[in-house]
This record gives structure tokens, sequence and C-alpha cells, in this order.
């Protein structure tokens, strides 16, 4: 239809609305900018916070001077590994000396080890305070004041996480007090919860989308799934402390087994906490390989057919090595929430302070998120320090792991 003679024409309205579109656009870009970067400083805010407590100046006192342990007028530092034998044992009690025996013969232990134990058992330092890494870089004239007020103080520029924290086990002396129970732990949980979570997992995923017909029960069954990935923890906990520990305890413990292990009888155990943990990832690994296998094109389905496979050939051969990158980042995530979950194990029993190490599926245990919340609330500060050292640690351990994982995936990925 034309317009009437003589009529005006409409202005043409486009180049408005595109530079309407192109300021909202701006906008919405500068929102996500800012979104990205407070994300950013808060990370930054919170790495800066956790090194600078795990380093630092650190002032002591020693119950006993160390000059009064010289033999023959030679320094302690100095003397032979004999000598230091008969100092240590001269200077304990004998029920320490035999505790230590027990943990380890003392024929079996370095020089280095008999120096740590008569620092930590003879000489005995009693911290008088503590600063944190920015303090005794920036405020170091205020902190060698302090130092010089308290008669015999030491001070020492201390790494709260060094490889004695990494080696030893726990201890009610924040000098001499390690993480190497809570790692030892963490890692034996996390091997129970991949082996029985993982094979689980990929197999429920394939009967869904492979086999499984399109009627109510099944559909009943992907609901429930579903719905349990967003399950609080604490919940598995109860879980796993009704079943894997009261019902089934007699398996967990390892006593059906023969296994006579002292205070494991009661089902508090790793092998308890890495089921419990197990169920609790369970239906994440179950959506993320069910979103991997639904990714594999059906052509390729169908050409596998076509050449006369079977189904359980083309699933084996064809359909599983095309989704397994995308399993595998499931399994990331997974083994992501299962390492920092402190709640059910917390319900099932895990131990707050333990000095021996597990050394099986049916060993007592703690981890190092529990080890992480013991130590912050301790009401001395210098736990504190330690307590930012165990999450360091804790961060390297969970960025290895991924590392590994996404490794195995770039490498099936490139296959």
């Amino acid at each position: 239809m034309t317009a009437p003679a003589g009529a005006v024409p409409e202005p043409f309205t486009g180049e408005a609305n595109l530079s309407a579109r192109r300021r909202t656009g701006a906008i919405w870009r500068t929102i996500f900018q800012l979104s990205t970067i407070i994300g950013i400083l808060a990370l930054g805010a919170l790495i800066f916070t956790i090194i600078d407590k795990s380093f630092g100046y650190v002032l002591f006192v020693y119950e006993v001077d160390p000059a009064e342990l010289a033999v023959g007028g030679t320094p302690l530092e100095q003397l032979s590994r004999e000598q230091l034998i008969q100092v240590f044992q001269q200077n304990v009690s004998a029920g320490v000396f035999r505790n230590q025996q027990r943990i380890q013969p003392l024929a079996e232990r370095s020089r280095e080890d008999f120096l740590r134990l008569i620092n930590e058992y003879v000489l005995e330092p009693d911290i008088v305070q503590t600063w944190s890494l920015y303090d005794s870089l920036f405020n170091r004239d205020q902190v060698l004041f302090r130092a010089q007020q308290v008669e015999g103080g030491q001070l020492v520029f201390t790494s709260w996480i060094d490889p004695q924290f990494l080696t030893s086990p726990q201890s009610r002396d924040p000098l001499f007090a390690g993480a190497r129970t809570a790692i030892l732990g963490s890692l034996w949980i996390i091997v129970v919860t991949i082996v029985v979570a993982f094979p689980t997992g990929i197999g429920a995923a394939i009967y869904l989308e492979e086999y499984a017909g399109d009627n109510w029960f099944n559909r009943f069954i992907q609901t429930n799934i579903n719905n349990l990935a967003g399950v609080p923890s604490i919940i598995y906990g109860m879980l796993g402390l009704a079943i894997f520990v009261r019902t089934l305890g007699s398996l967990t413990s390892g006593a059906a087994f023969g296994f006579t292990e002292p205070a494991s009888g009661n089902g508090r155990t790793i092998l308890s906490a890495g089921l419990t943990l197990a169920l609790l990832v369970l239906p994440l690994l179950i959506i993320n390989a069910q979103e991997a296998i639904r990714a594999v094109p059906n052509s390729l389905r169908e050409a596998s057919y076509g050449l006369g496979a079977t189904k359980w050939e083309t699933v084996w051969h064809h359909v599983l090595p095309s989704a397994l990158p995308g399993m595998l980042t499931g399994a990331i995530l997974s083994i992501s929430r299962a390492i920092g979950e402190t709640a059910p194990l917390v319900v099932i029993g895990a131990a707050t302070y333990i000095t021996s190490d597990p050394g099986s599926i049916f060993s007592r245990f703690t981890t190092l998120p529990i080890q992480i919340y013991q130590w912050t609330s301790r009401p001395q500060a210098e736990f504190r320090n330690l307590a930012a050292a165990a999450i360091l640690v804790l961060m390297v351990l969970l960025l290895t792991l991924n590392t590994s994982a996404i490794l195995l995936r770039n490498r099936f990925s490139r296959r």
C-alpha cells in the first residue's frame, strides 16, 4: 500500500534503537566485569590471609636451657647420634621413652629425629607470641622490641608448613604438631570413594541411557537421582551412621574378616567414611555421566549396529570411549566435593585427635578438613597458624588430584 500523495514519511528509528541496544550491552558487560573483579579480589584476599598466617616470627622460651644439655662442653646441636640418644633417655620418663620406642624403634631414627624429640620432650619450648607474615616484614622493629622484653626469649622466623609439618603426627604442642595422619586419612577415604562411586555411577548412567525404557519406574528413578544431588551432606552422614556404622558395623570394622584393630570395632572406620562419601557424590557422577553419554551422536551407534555389532559391543567400544572425557569431568567435580566434606564425617564419628596413622580401610581416621576445624576451635592463636598451613596442604592436594584427572581426560579426548 502506497502512502498518499504529499504525506511526510516517518523518520527511520533503526539507528536510535541500535544505539540503545549497544548501551544496554555495554552496561551488562560492565556488570559482568565487576562481578569477575569482585570474585578475583575475594579469592585473592582469601589466599593472602592463608599465606599471611602460614609464615612469620615466633617468640618462645625454653623450659630447660639448651646449654645445660651440653656434653663435655659440646653444644647440643653438635652432639653425635649416640650422645643424643643418651641425653634423651636420661631426661625423659620411662613411659615417654617406651612410647617413642613403640611408635618407631629408636635404632631406626636419624640424628635429626632425636634433636626434634629432645626439643619437644626435654627443652619444651613455650610459645609467648606469634606474628603474621605481614607484621614480620613491615613491623619488624616492634617484633624485635617485644622479643627483647622477654628474658631468655628465642625469636625465630617460622614456616608453619614445612617437611616436619607434613611428616609429623598430631601433637598438643603447636610447634611440633603435624598433619601426616590427616593427610593419609584423606587419601585413604578418597581412594575408597572413587573405587566405589565411579564404576557404580558409570554403570547406573549406562543402564538409564542405553537400556532403560521410558516407563514410570525408570522416570521415578531418574527423578530421585536428580533430587538426591541437592540433598544436604549431613543427611548422608546420618544415612552412613545408620547403615555403615550401626547396621553393618561388623563388616565396616573388619570384625567379620578377623581384623581386631583397637578401637575399630564400632564401625567408625575409613571404609564407613568412604562408602558414605561415595553415596554423597554418586548422584553427581550419574548425572554427569548421563550428559556425557547423551552427547555421543546416534549416528555412531547406528554405524556400529550397521556393521553387525551387538548392543553391548556398541556401548563398550564406541559410546564409552567417546563419553569418557565428560565422565572424568564429573569425577573431578566429585573429588572436589568429597575431599572438602566435614559434616558427614563428623556424624559417623571421625576422630578429632589421633596420632596413629591409618593402616587399612578398617582403621580409625581423621581428615584434613576435620583437622582444620579442630585447630581453628582451639583458644591458642598459634593453632590458627597450623590451620592456615593445613589449608594450603588441602588446596595443593585437591589441585594435584584434579590435575591428574584433567590429564587423563585430555589423554582420552586426544585418543
